[in-house]
């Protein structure tokens, strides 16, 4: 669950970090308030619509298990793991 997390705080985190790549490579400083001032909220939509939208895109492609679940159970003094018949 917390890869979950930090993947999408990443994914919002990543335009702001390409736009302080931009600054450097165009010799602003990019600590300077006068540059983020007007594209903070920008930066913030992309990075929300960015996040949501690896989210939707992770639930349509991720795998569908078809049929009963077996949970985990002793078989011989061995424990099976629980899996999908």
């Amino acid at each position: 669950m917390l890869r979950a997390i930090i993947e999408e705080v990443l994914l919002f985190v990543l335009p702001f970090c390409i736009f302080a790549g931009y600054l450097v490579i165009n010799r602003r400083n990019p600590f300077d308030v006068e540059h983020w001032s007007p594209h903070v909220f920008r930066l913030a939509v992309v990075g929300f619509v960015l996040a949501i939208a690896v989210l939707i895109y992770g639930g349509f492609i991720a795998p569908r298990s078809e049929g009963a679940y077996e949970p985990p159970h002793m078989e011989n003094g061995v424990l099976v793991p629980g899996r999908f018949k």
